[in-house]
């Protein structure tokens, strides 16, 4: 598609564009307010739009007790994050294995978790959360895995046998999620694995690696085969061509497709609450906090409300870059 480079069409773009942006905004803004307000300040008519802060409904859905120096913890949760970010930057520019990156994040935030709740008394909402974190990255971890090397095989080895996989994921991809609640809740039931972190992982790895085997696959066509075939000339194995060549430069659709597969994993509320009873994800969990007991004693259901979309708003923020070079390169090609 051309710039467009005629003024009046550009500034008809960038006003349809905010209009947009700021209708599909207002309800967030409108939660963070509300979130921010006791119930008498929330249930006010009209409105209030000036009014003085609080974050005690912030503090009752993370905190059984509120410890006493709680703005010096936040302040090191803060300052640990960043010590986190600032090493596996510094570790990507001395061309650290992004494996030994990933590693590095993961156990770094695995060990921040564990900590927390040793410091101060966390409320379900801290478990639910983490529940979250566990199951969405587990997904992640594998889809993607899985899919790299589906892909590259099914771009790089054509045939019936190819078109007949991507056909059958693409039916897979196609039916209803419910289609797969019963069978699974079958199958925990004889493994014993009912409500447990792998059975919600494979299910969900099950549920998003058809589409993210067809992204996969439509970033290796787009890499000239020439490529992997002169690395193998000068001596490299095809395994070690596709690790030290093939995935540095697809690593933005990778980022991409795993950010889109985690968006579905995160989103997953039919699943989940079918197949497990007490390890809820956070939208599962918000359904304790909206229309129960809580709407009638705070604004607890506000301030869970964006807690659950935060952490969306920073990862799509943080990989934003990675994304747009994904998208852009050819994947969506089909």
């Amino acid at each position: 598609m051309l710039p467009v480079k005629n003024p009046f069409g550009r500034f008809v773009i960038y006003l349809t564009l905010t209009i947009y942006v700021s209708i599909t905004s207002l309800p967030f803004l409108w939660t963070v307010l509300q979130s921010l307000k006791n119930l008498r300040q929330a249930n006010a008519r009209p409105p209030l739009f000036i009014f003085k802060p609080t974050f005690e409904s912030y503090t009752s859905l993370w905190f059984r007790t509120v410890p006493k120096d709680l703005p010096w913890l936040m302040l090191g949760f803060v300052v640990v994050n960043l010590a986190i970010i600032v090493s596996a930057r510094a570790m990507a520019r001395r061309d650290a294995s992004r494996l030994a990156i990933v590693m590095l994040v993961l156990v770094s935030y695995y060990l921040l978790f564990w900590a927390i709740p040793q410091i101060v008394k966390t409320a379900d909402f801290y478990d639910f959360f983490v529940n979250t974190v566990i199951v969405t990255v587990g997904t992640v971890i594998i889809a993607v895995s899985v899919s790299s090397l589906g892909g590259y095989a099914l771009a790089r080895y054509g045939g019936i046998s190819g078109a007949m996989i991507l056909i059958v994921a693409l039916a897979f991809q196609s039916l209803p999620v419910m289609a797969f609640a019963l069978p699974y809740f079958q199958l925990a039931t004889v493994t014993g694995l009912q409500d447990s972190y792998v059975l919600l992982i494979m299910v969900l790895v099950g549920l998003h690696q058809p589409f993210a085997l067809w992204m996969l696959r439509s970033f290796f066509m787009d890499i000239p085969q020439e490529i992997e075939e002169a690395a193998m000339v000068d001596g490299a194995s095809r395994l070690t061509a596709f690790v030290r060549i093939l995935i540095p430069i697809m690593w933005p659709g990778i980022v991409s497709t795993g950010l889109l597969v985690a968006l579905g994993a995160y989103h997953e509320f039919l699943l989940v609450r079918v197949l497990t009873q007490l390890r809820w994800t956070l939208p599962v969990a918000i359904t304790k906090y909206i229309g129960t007991v809580y709407s009638s004693i705070n604004t607890v259901p506000y301030a869970a409300a964006v807690c659950v979309t935060v952490p969306l708003l920073i990862l799509v923020l943080f990989f934003q870059e990675q994304l747009v070079k994904g998208l852009s390169s050819g994947a969506v090609k089909g």
